[in-house]
């Protein structure tokens, strides 16, 4: 996965127990897509000051994840929803009874709403 991506996703899960200079800056830089320079000149600092930030708040977000495993739990669930739904959509296909079919898209429903 794509650093970016998982810092993206890691803050999602963990951000609310970064620094609000963290939060923020992480936020920015990551999901608004903004450069060091911009959010530098935003909060009157230099840009070292905001990578240094990013540096440690990227650094707690690993650590959190480390330890609490959530984004690996989740990915995971992810994961064997949709080897789930593959396998409904198989049996769907194979068995012509009219019932199981509704049975197994009524199951596929719920199972998407999860994904």
């Amino acid at each position: 996965m794509d650093k970016k991506v998982e810092i993206s996703i890691l803050w999602e899960i963990y951000g609310k127990l970064l620094t609000k200079k963290q939060y923020e800056f992480i936020n920015d830089y990551y999901n608004n897509d903004l450069s060091l320079s911009e959010i530098a000149e935003n909060n009157g600092i230099t840009r070292q000051g905001v990578n240094d930030i990013l540096k440690k708040g990227a650094k707690k977000l690993f650590e959190y994840e480390e330890k609490l495993k959530f984004m690996k739990r989740m990915l995971n669930q992810e994961k064997k929803i949709e080897k789930v739904l593959l396998e409904l959509t198989k049996i769907q296909k194979e068995y012509s009874d009219k019932q199981i079919a509704n049975v197994l898209e009524n199951i596929k429903k719920e199972l998407n709403y999860l994904v």
